[in-house]
């Protein structure tokens, strides 16, 4: 079975401080071919942790090589079809980047989820979701939050709210644009870079730790179960699942955890 992808990145995100601030949360572990997934330091600076603007920086730069790549990004790519309802937005996934990063503009210098939240920057107050709401691929897992859900034990919601205009800015910025699963559709142009949504907790207990912390494990783990499934033919599959017409239209707005069905 010939891999579709040359390399594998996982990434644990964070949400804290702003887009500038070093964060401990934020683990980057690649595997290249058939070699191991190994941590990705930062580039050396006076931080000694990835920013999330130095990690948009790195990726764009080995996104725009030509060497076939699998990105999972442990946070939520879209919000649930409740919230473009609510506030009648289009199903276009970019429209739903660019309306939701003039709301919340977590990506310019100072500005900090919880400026937002307290309304000190950007207009969230115009752009707020139902902490009860989920998406059909979390309700799907049993165990992941919603991604309105803040200040609680495992929230994706800060991480996700800092995260989003970054998939803006990778779309815009990488000089190859790669496929941002399923929103670019569900078949995958041959050699084409993938990056999609994942949930590390579906795969961290399947590998030993060997002295990783739980967000080194969470990069580790998605980098090694993304390079085995695709080693295995098993990836395809993940990326082109059995879904019904109308879960498939809700993917399309909505988007999917790779790896839940």
């Amino acid at each position: 079975m010939t891999p579709n992808f040359e390399r594998y990145i996982g990434i644990d995100y964070s949400g804290a401080e702003t887009a500038d601030s070093s964060c401990k949360g934020i683990r980057v572990f690649m595997a290249e071919d058939a070699g191991e997934p190994i941590q990705i330091q930062p580039p050396p600076s006076p931080r000694r942790y990835w920013t999330r603007r130095g990690l948009a920086e790195w990726l764009c730069d080995k996104l725009g090589d030509d060497k076939p790549t699998i990105v999972g990004i442990d946070h939520a790519f879209s919000f649930p079809l409740a919230y473009f309802e609510k506030y009648r937005l289009s199903s276009d996934w970019q429209s739903f980047l660019e309306d939701f990063r003039y709301h919340w503009p977590t990506d310019e210098q100072g500005v900090f989820v919880d400026l937002i939240r307290d309304g000190h920057a950007g207009h969230g107050s115009e752009r707020i979701g139902d902490n009860r709401w989920l998406r059909l691929t979390e309700a799907w897992t049993a165990t992941a939050k919603s991604v309105f859900l803040f200040d609680v034990q495992g929230s994706v919601a800060k991480s996700t709210h800092a995260g989003l205009p970054w998939l803006l800015h990778l779309r815009k910025h990488c000089k190859r644009q790669p496929h941002f699963w399923p929103f670019d559709g569900w078949e995958i142009p041959e050699r084409k870079t993938v990056v999609a949504e994942v949930y590390p907790a579906l795969w961290m207990r399947r590998f030993p730790k060997d002295g990783r912390d739980g967000d080194e494990q969470a990069a580790y783990a998605t980098a090694e179960w993304l390079r085995r499934a695709d080693c295995s033919g098993s990836l395809s599959g993940f990326l082109k699942p059995d879904l019904t017409s109308e879960e498939r239209s809700i993917a399309n707005i909505e988007g999917l955890i790779l790896g839940v069905i």
